[in-house]
């Protein structure tokens, strides 16, 4: 298969080969690049166990649980800290060597002396945030030569089970002619019993082309696939299904970031870089787990941690500046003493 420079051609080495890579970084392995990802840092670092997370309360438990480690709370976890502001959307931020303005959509103005910027890859590439002044081109150009990859995964229930079970079982792929076309199933009895749900997950070209359909013409064309599937069972038609489109939502513009071919760690360097006052953070901006939750979360603390270093070596600056201002002052002062007496 590697001596192919297009890839596999035959159906079921090319549901194989997507399996391998593009399952996992959400685009297909003639755009990405071997940095981070053979070996990759994740599975090195954490082991190789990958875990379906059935938590009802999903992410979100997590972000409150530790935001409540520095935020007020009331006695249900609730957060009622004043300095958190929910459901603002930033869509101006104006810079300069003495502050920061932030307008949101609703008209509010924040001000402050810094800003840590943790909008997704894809948002940083449209326009819902306007910097003023505009970025430097070196900033801009390091934010595009970044892949903002699309990742679905879609739901699908059923009013019984028609698929095979037990272990070993969990996954299973559809070799189809067309790659990624519904390729990579996976069942949840563990997970879920008696839900009677597959997870199908699509990718890249698939997954912006099913956000723009209706749901229903996206049932139908997985019905097909999974009689094409299981032809000798009697395959009842899908009683609901969840579509995510986070290529289509504004607020994320895709899932998570790539590292294309032909992209240094120096222009990876460019894109975490802060320009004056205005810091970035995010899970692109890690450079050993991007893509990742964990990323994520790791490199908000590295920024944090960069950004507090800048302030306190500023403050320190301008401290040993007003301090030896004021023994130029003192010394004048001594002077002119001495010349009047």
């Amino acid at each position: 298969m590697a001596s192919l420079p297009n890839g596999p051609s035959s159906p079921v080495d090319m549901v194989v080969d997507y399996f391998t890579y593009d399952y996992e970084f959400a685009e297909p392995p003639r755009v990405t690049s071997l940095r981070n990802t053979v070996p990759l840092p994740t599975f090195t670092d954490f082991g190789d166990d990958n875990y379906f997370v059935a938590d009802q309360r999903g992410y979100e438990a997590v972000v409150y649980y530790l935001a409540g480690q520095y935020l007020e709370a009331d006695k249900s976890g609730n957060i009622v800290d004043a300095r958190l502001q929910l459901n603002k959307v930033v869509r101006e931020i104006s810079y300069s060597s003495t502050g920061v303005t932030v307008k949101t959509e609703d008209n509010s103005t924040y001000q402050a002396d810094y800003v840590m910027v943790s909008a997704s890859l894809g948002v940083l590439q449209s326009d819902l945030i306007q910097f003023k002044p505009q970025l430097p081109s070196w900033k801009i150009l390091a934010i595009y030569q970044f892949d903002m990859a699309v990742y679905t995964k879609i739901f699908v229930k059923f009013p019984k089970k028609f698929w095979p079970e037990g272990e070993g079982r969990e996954f299973f792929l559809y070799a189809s002619t067309r790659r990624g076309y519904y390729g990579i199933w996976q069942e949840f009895e563990k997970q879920y019993p008696d839900a009677n749900v597959l997870l199908v997950t699509v990718t890249d070209e698939e997954s912006r082309r099913i956000e723009q359909q209706p749901d229903s013409q996206t049932k139908a064309e997985i019905m097909e696939v999974v009689r094409s599937m299981f032809p000798d069972e009697d395959v009842p038609d899908a009683t609901d299904i969840l579509v995510p489109r986070w290529w289509s939502d504004r607020f994320f513009q895709g899932s998570f970031s790539n590292w294309p071919i032909g992209v240094s760690r120096y222009e990876h360097d460019q894109l975490r870089a802060p320009v004056g006052r205005v810091y970035f953070t995010g899970e692109h901006t890690s450079e050993r787990y991007n893509g990742y939750v964990h990323g994520a979360y790791l490199a908000g603390i590295d920024s944090a941690e960069i950004l507090i270093n800048c302030v306190c070596t500023e403050e320190y600056v301008q401290m040993r500046k007003h301090f030896h201002d004021g023994m130029r002052n003192v010394r004048f002062h001594n002077l002119l003493i001495e010349q009047l007496s």
